[in-house]
């Protein structure tokens, strides 16, 4: 990098990276075995928070000059965030990486194709639920056509890279036709269903059984239009300005004064949708709106819980456990909206399975939204310590509440050889396999 480029990227860092959020940080260390990427790095510092946040400073400084080491520490980041409820002093380190990454997209030159892929995701299918659908619907063609057995049996995926191959493996089924069941009970709370993206299109199997339990527990579910992606990929890849985009639709899409609750079934999602008043903090006209989106949010373990599915749940005929059930943790939902309980409780009160805590679920599985794309093998090598860990407790059932971690164990069953024994779920659908059964609804 010539010194004029350097230059430049030293005022971005001064213009994007808040140094009262650097300062914050007291390298204590707290972070360290937190830090998957510091874990799996061979205790690398430049791997961890702290080190990461010691590079922010000394290139905000002027200290060092930007080179290519200290983009791949950058890039390396999951992240997970597993960082901040470690850190006795409180850092923003989410807010401080998303910072970074928008003060190096702002200076780096892109390539054609890298432009053509930023502006095809981001400003076309995550900004259009239409065009999502429409991308969704020709996958559901190619598995449901025959084409999907074809293409496997005359080996054309070997022309891809190994962890496309198994991605391909690793997508869910169509969803299926099925029938709306009525309220179950007396209505007695009003929620709004944040779709999602994803979601709504390659899980929408799950998305009508959240619909169908929480219709069950009283809920009249309303779908409000013109809701967006939530802008989570957008954010973490330093596109602020269209994460604040999609952000602004969903708060003015949403009648806030007619609903108890926002509910989402996606952790990193929800993540992102808790912290929407960040985002325009410095927008008085938004700010206020976005403060009361936030206010209404809550992630679908939690709804359930409140509603009081556990009594449901309890009342189930007693069942000989016959699986093994494990749960792997949303880094988000459990390292921003501190979502960790809800979900174990669920998987406990099953009638039929023994819930076992499988060792380092709280650390991420290496899927971090496109991550596994853009770093195959750190996401590679983290994968497979989690499947070890999987092994360890004999997990006949993986439980998920995230679409990414949900295709990631998905992908380490396939790469490990257990998909004779072994599953991965997500959460809604595990819970309504169990109350309403396989085909219920249909």
């Amino acid at each position: 990098m010539s010194n004029a480029q350097a230059h430049l990227m030293r005022k971005s860092f001064v213009t994007h990276v808040d140094e009262n959020r650097l300062m914050d940080c007291m390298r204590c260390g707290f972070c360290l075995p937190a830090c998957p990427t510091y874990i799996h790095s061979d205790y690398d510092e430049t791997q961890s928070p702290r080190g990461r946040i010691a590079l922010m400073k000394a290139v905000r400084d002027g200290v060092v000059e930007w080179d290519g080491s200290i983009e791949e520490a950058f890039d390396l980041c999951l992240g997970c965030r597993a960082c901040e409820p470690a850190c006795p002093a409180g850092v923003q380190y989410g807010t401080l990486i998303e910072e970074t990454r928008e003060a190096v997209l702002s200076v780096k030159s892109q390539s054609l194709k890298e432009k053509a892929i930023r502006k095809g995701a981001f400003d076309h299918l995550f900004a259009d639920q239409r065009k999502m659908k429409t991308a969704v619907k020709l996958v559901t063609f190619y598995q449901k056509s025959g084409l999907q057995k074809v293409v496997r049996k005359v080996g054309f995926l070997e022309l891809f890279p190994p962890f496309m191959k198994e991605m391909e493996k690793s997508l869910p089924d169509p969803p299926k036709k099925r029938r709306k069941l009525a309220l179950s009970i007396e209505k007695k709370t009003t929620v709004a269903f944040f779709a999602g993206c994803l979601m709504d299109t390659m899980f929408r199997e799950t998305n009508r059984n959240t619909i169908e339990l929480l219709n069950r527990l009283g809920c009249e579910v309303v779908i409000p239009k013109n809701q967006q992606c939530c802008g989570a990929l957008q954010g973490h890849s330093g596109e602020m300005d269209r994460a604040r985009r999609n952000a602004k639709a969903n708060v003015e899409a949403f009648d806030l004064d007619g609903i108890d609750y926002i509910v989402n079934n996606a952790g990193g999602c929800g993540a992102f949708l808790f912290e929407y008043d960040r985002l325009f903090e410095n927008d008085p006209a938004l700010l206020p709106l976005a403060q009361q989106f936030v206010e209404k949010q809550i992630d679908i373990s939690s709804l359930l819980v409140k509603l009081g599915i556990i009594d449901e749940l309890l009342k189930q005929p007693t069942a000989e456990a016959t699986e093994i059930v494990t749960y792997q943790d949303s880094c988000h939902l459990r390292n921003v909206n501190g979502v960790k309980d809800e979900p174990r409780e669920l998987l406990k009160a099953v009638k039929g399975s023994l819930f076992v805590e499988m060792p380092g679920a709280h650390l991420c599985c290496g899927s971090a939204g496109v991550y596994n794309l853009l770093q195959p093998e750190m996401a590679s090598r983290i994968l497979g310590s989690k499947m070890e860990e999987v092994k360890k407790v004999q997990a006949t059932t993986i439980i998920t509440t995230n679409p990414g971690c949900l295709l990631q164990m998905k992908v380490g069953v396939e790469k490990e050889g257990l998909s004779g024994t072994t599953r991965a779920m997500h959460v809604v659908d595990f819970i309504y396999e169990k109350m309403i059964g396989k085909n219920g609804g249909k």
